[in-house]
C-alpha cells in the first residue's frame, strides 16, 4: 500500500521536486528569452521562422506559463 501511495503522490509533479533555486533560475531564463524575442527585428524573426505577432504573443505570456521541457 505504501508503494502505491508514494508512486501516485509523485506522479506529474516533477517540478515540485526540483530545488527552489533551480526553479527560480529557470523562471529568470525564460523571462530573459522572451524579452529578447520581443526585441528581434523582422529579418531575424524570419530567420527563425516566427512572425512578429507570434513573437509578441510569446513575449507577453506570464512567467508561470512555461513549456513542459523548461520545467524538467
Amino acid at each position: 500500500m505504501a508503494y502505491y501511495i508514494d508512486s501516485v503522490r509523485g506522479h506529474g509533479r516533477a517540478s515540485a521536486r526540483r530545488p527552489l533555486l533551480a526553479r527560480i533560475a529557470t523562471a529568470f531564463a525564460l523571462h530573459r528569452s522572451r524579452a529578447r524575442l520581443a526585441t528581434l527585428d523582422a529579418h531575424l524573426l524570419d530567420d527563425i521562422g516566427v512572425d512578429a505577432g507570434a513573437a509578441q504573443a510569446e513575449a507577453r505570456r506570464p512567467i508561470w506559463d512555461a513549456p513542459d521541457f523548461w520545467r524538467g
